[in-house]
């Protein structure tokens, strides 16, 4: 006998309001019960409240660490498949997501077919490897971004870290990411 699918239920904890809504939108279409939060604390509210199968969790919420709604969704319904988004993404917190019960780990910007595919992959199978990877720039940039989120935004103490000088390291955080 096949173990039936389960509901098709999903929380969405994201506090960037465009990219919450545009991703609710694209999982209602692709047959989910959709339930949003922004917040770490509505995010583990709607958890205890009506845990669901599914579950997309960003890692850095206004009001703390999403790693926190993971653990509750985790307690409260051990089989949910719950997939964290980050766009700090580095290997300390990928597998801390993973100790926490997440099922994947993606990097942002991710679409709604790439969270869809982590949601549903079978257990145990293996990522296809990207078929854009980030530019050589990209990765430099995400370290720096990185290293000033963990120096707590303090430009000079994330110089001294990086080895660089603190006016270089100001015109780098001035310009956008590149792709």
């Amino acid at each position: 006998m096949t173990n039936p699918e389960p509901e098709k239920t999903l929380l969405i904890v994201e506090d960037d309001r465009p990219l919450r809504e545009r991703l609710a939108r694209a999982m209602e279409s692709r047959g989910f019960s959709v339930t949003i939060a922004e917040t770490v604390a509505q995010g583990i509210a709607r958890a205890k409240e009506a845990p669901p199968s599914y579950a997309v969790v960003d890692l850095k919420l206004d009001d703390g660490n999403g790693l926190d709604v993971v653990e509750v969704l985790h307690t409260t319904k051990p089989e949910a498949r719950v997939v964290v988004l980050t766009g700090f993404g580095n290997i300390a917190t990928a597998v801390a997501a993973v100790k926490y019960g997440a099922i994947d780990y993606l990097p942002k910007p991710a679409d709604a077919d790439d969270i869809l595919a982590a949601l549903q992959a079978p257990p145990g199978s293996k990522p296809k490897p990207p078929e854009n990877p980030m530019s050589a720039d990209r990765v430099r940039w995400e370290h720096i971004q990185r290293v000033y989120e963990l120096c707590g935004h303090n430009v000079s103490e994330t110089a001294r870290r990086l080895n660089m000088h603190r006016r270089t390291l100001q015109r780098i955080l001035a310009k956008r990411s590149p792709r």
